[in-house]
């Protein structure tokens, strides 16, 4: 579809009280799913981060890779195990996840900016002991659960003018490495860089009243609100875990927290740009009273 000029120039009229709220400030994006694996929705979201860097907005992008180390460990001959939706993680598999995510992904990740106008540098949850961690769970080997997040290396890196491109791999103080679940690392690196939004990109639409109907698509949902949701089964399964982290961080000082369809192309512009946005965002704001009763 052709854009006339005057179209292309009322469209960042439109976006300039969007940039106006976010430029200065932080905004990390958790980057997963579909969006990582698709070349051309990976291209559409390297354009955003590199936008968004380039009008003023300190981006953070955390990224996985679950896939990827999957497809590594099959070519070596060894088998995924998993446990509550959490990899088993061996010291061979350990070494993978860390040549994986902190090394091929990482590293392209950081090119692709680069290709398209941007500047990042690479970084991984064990450089300055960004990501400290201990053993979650002795069934699980080397899956860490995060005991601190030091976001000095991160600020370095924004002062100087780039993106912080960040594998989720952290370590201990004798130097074990450990797997970190994405969606947590994010929300914990979003609240210590206290962020003014975490946008988490999945392979959903957000969270919906029916999970078969997108046209329920809930779009606010409250701190509050949350329990009564995973009670009733309106979030369940594998977005329990996202969603708790979505809560987490809004407690450790996130503002805004949005889950987004990474399968959409500019998601992340559409959701920080625009009046309609594509996700749900949760807020740590109560609800409205209703009328006649003491707020």
């Amino acid at each position: 579809m052709e854009i006339s000029n005057a179209g292309r120039a009322e469209v960042l009229v439109h976006a300039l009280p969007y940039i106006q709220e976010y430029t200065g400030k932080v905004v990390v994006v958790k980057y997963g799913g579909n969006a990582m694996i698709n070349e051309d929705l990976k291209d559409s979201v390297m354009k955003d981060i590199v936008l968004l860097s380039l009008i003023g907005v300190k981006t953070v992008l955390v990224h996985g890779g679950g896939p990827e180390i999957t497809e590594m460990l099959k070519k070596i001959g060894k088998e995924s195990v998993f446990v509550d939706g959490l990899r088993v993680t061996d010291k061979e598999t350990a070494d993978i996840v860390q040549m994986v995510l902190a090394g091929k992904i990482n590293k392209n990740l950081v090119a692709l900016i680069g290709n398209k106008g941007g500047k990042a540098i690479g970084l991984s949850g064990m450089d300055g002991h960004m990501i400290e961690a201990k053993v979650k769970d002795e069934r699980l080997g080397f899956v860490g659960e995060i005991t601190k997040v030091n976001v000095a290396p991160i600020l370095d890196v924004i002062d100087r003018g780039y993106i912080p491109v960040i594998s989720t791999v952290g370590c201990d103080r004798e130097g074990n490495v450990y797997n970190i679940n994405a969606d947590t690392a994010a929300a914990k690196i979003a609240g210590e860089l206290g962020a003014e939004s975490l946008i988490s990109m999945t392979d959903i639409g957000g969270i919906l009243k029916d999970k078969n109907d997108p046209e329920t698509l809930i779009p606010v949902i409250r701190t509050e609100d949350a329990p009564r949701l995973i009670a009733d089964g309106t979030i369940g399964g594998g977005m329990i875990p996202k969603v708790e982290c979505c809560i987490n961080a809004l407690r450790w000082g996130v503002n805004r927290v949005f889950i987004i369809d990474g399968r959409i192309p500019h998601a992340i512009l559409i959701e920080m740009l625009t009046n309609e946005g594509i996700g749900t965002m949760f807020t740590a704001e109560p609800s409205a009273p209703t009328p006649g009763e003491t707020p």
